[in-house]
């Protein structure tokens, strides 16, 4: 008697068997939207895409820096334009991303970086406080993911990289509302993997842990503050907004083309050690 059938096996992208291998994280002739573009990680992740060969879109809510980040792509020989977008406007973005399936036919890569934290004890928050941080961090983040999946799931591929942060892991006194919103984000990254990528689609996350940024000034400008945080990591230092451009790339590549639903942490293994305490005896 005849085993049953086990299930259809469905075919890898045709790309997989032919891929070179120095070309995984090449993104030629892909098309990248970069949510953030104007500084910090949204800028670093804009030239790492435009010098692997993806034509980017750099957004902002700042058109001028936008624009000149799209200009320093081009000065360089890459492919950019730039546009303004207020990704707590959810029609804002849908035009947005219209706008380039227009100009250029495709939308393969979106990475959306903006968020805000107001430091604050809980019982001192306000909601005015709180709907601040929750209307750019969360609902913004929603905004990109859903209308990037309408956009994604009817062209059948693309690949959607949203930023979270350790604070979705671990938090500290005035994190809270801040953290709450970087754990949803990675919720919703998760549910978004599960529901785009019968089509095709994959949803991730990149943790970053410290990162010197516009965000973070205020640390950066308290030597006591920053210090405190360098000794977290195992490095015993900050990160720079470049070294969230090599995860971020992976997540957005053809290398990653199995990997969704993931939160890829790039905190200097802040999350894998407390970094408070070293035995005697166990400094290498």
């Amino acid at each position: 008697m005849c085993p049953p059938p086990g299930p259809a096996r469905r075919p890898a992208p045709t790309n997989s068997t032919t891929m070179v291998r120095s070309d995984l994280f090449r993104l030629d002739s892909k098309t990248a939207a970069i949510i953030g573009a104007g500084s910090g990680i949204g800028e670093a992740v804009a030239l790492g895409c435009a010098m692997h060969g993806a034509h980017t879109s750099c957004l902002d809510i700042n058109a001028d820096a936008a624009a000149a980040v799209a200009k320093r792509i081009q000065a360089d020989g890459g492919s950019s334009d730039s546009a303004a977008v207020d990704i707590r406007n959810a029609g804002a973005v849908a035009e947005a991303f219209a706008s380039i399936v227009r100009a250029h036919g495709r939308l393969d890569i979106v990475v959306c970086t903006p968020s805000i934290n107001v430091r604050k004890p809980l019982l001192a928050y306000t909601e005015d406080d709180f709907d601040r941080v929750v209307a750019l961090n969360l609902k913004g983040s929603f905004n990109v993911l859903r209308e990037a999946g309408r956009v994604m799931t009817a062209q059948r591929r693309g690949s959607i990289v949203i930023f979270s942060s350790i604070r979705a892991r671990v938090v500290e006194a005035g994190q809270s509302v801040y953290a709450a919103t970087k754990a949803g984000i990675v919720q919703m990254v998760r549910a978004a993997a599960a529901e785009f990528g019968p089509s095709g689609v994959r949803v991730n996350a990149v943790g970053p842990g410290v990162v010197e940024t516009p965000l973070t000034a205020p640390i950066t400008a308290n030597r006591e503050w920053y210090d405190a945080y360098a000794a977290k990591s195992v490095f015993k230092r900050w990160a720079t907004a470049d070294e969230m451009v090599g995860p971020t790339l992976f997540l957005a590549s053809d290398a990653a083309s199995y990997v969704t639903g993931t939160l890829l942490l790039a905190d200097g293994g802040w999350t894998a050690t407390d970094g408070r305490f070293t035995p005697p005896g166990m400094t290498p």
